[in-house]
C-alpha cells in the first residue's frame, strides 16, 4: 500500500543548516561563560524556572522549580543553589544529576517575554548555611541543587510572543478541564472500570489537602 507520508529525516547538522540556514551573529556572541550583572538581575526577579535533565542512558527530562522571586542562589559568577521542596518523591531530576551532572535551566518572570538560558553541570548538596537562607515558613530544604555554570545566554522573546503566554485575554478556564486527580485515576484505572465520583473527590481533597499542608 503506497504511503502519503511527505516526511523527509534530517540526519546530520549540515543537512539542517542546508534548510535552516547560519546562525545569527549576536546569538553566537551573546553566550557568556559566567553571570553578568544583567544575568543575575534575572535570577534575582525569577520566581520559577525549569530544569532539563537525563540520565546515564541520555533518557530526558524536564521538571518546574517555582519559590517566590530569588529563591535560587546565586554564589558568585558561577555557581546558583536550587533549593528543594518537598513532592512526590520520584526524584527524577535529583537522580538524574547523580547519574549524569548535565543540565539546563530556563528562568522565567511573570509578564517578561524574555527568558535567561543556563548550562551547568550540577551536584545535590546538603548545605546548612544556603539551606537555612532558603528557609520558607520556618522550613529549610533537605538538599539543593548546586549547579556550576558553563554558559548562560538570554533568549528572545518569540515563544512568549506567539503563546501570548502572559496576555489575560488567552487565558483558559481551568474548570473546563479535568481535576489533575480526576485525570490521574483515569489513567491508572483499569479498561472498562472508570472512577466513581466519590472516588475523585476523595482523590480531589487530598490533593488540595497536601497543597496547603505540603508545599514547604
Amino acid at each position: 500500500m503506497p504511503s502519503n507520508d511527505t516526511a523527509q529525516l534530517v540526519g546530520n547538522e549540515d543537512g539542517l543548516r542546508d534548510i535552516m540556514g547560519p546562525t545569527m551573529d549576536i546569538a553566537i556572541h551573546k553566550s557568556r561563560p559566567k553571570l553578568d550583572k544583567h544575568c543575575k538581575a534575572f535570577i534575582e526577579r525569577s520566581p520559577f524556572l525549569c530544569i532539563g535533565t537525563s540520565n546515564a542512558d541520555g533518557k530526558a527530562d524536564v521538571s518546574p522549580r517555582g519559590d517566590p522571586p530569588g529563591f535560587v542562589q546565586v554564589v558568585g559568577d558561577n555557581q546558583l543553589f536550587i533549593p528543594d521542596r518537598p513532592g512526590n518523591n520520584r526524584l527524577d531530576t535529583m537522580s538524574n544529576i547523580v547519574a549524569n551532572p548535565n543540565v539546563g535551566l530556563l528562568f522565567f518572570i511573570p509578564g517578561f517575554n524574555d527568558t535567561l538560558r543556563v548550562n551547568g553541570k550540577a551536584t545535590i548538596v546538603q548545605d546548612d548555611d544556603k539551606s537555612e537562607k532558603a528557609k520558607i515558613r520556618g522550613k529549610a530544604p533537605k538538599v539543593g541543587i548546586q549547579v556550576e555554570v558553563q554558559e548562560v545566554f538570554l533568549h528572545c522573546a518569540k515563544a512568549f510572543m506567539r503563546s501570548k503566554l502572559w496576555d489575560p485575554s488567552t487565558f483558559q478556564d481551568r474548570k473546563e478541564f479535568p481535576t489533575l486527580a480526576n485525570m490521574i485515576l483515569d489513567q491508572v484505572a483499569e479498561p472498562n472500570n472508570p472512577p466513581t465520583e466519590e472516588e475523585v473527590k476523595e482523590a480531589d481533597d487530598f490533593v488540595d489537602d497536601n497543597y496547603k499542608t505540603g508545599l514547604y
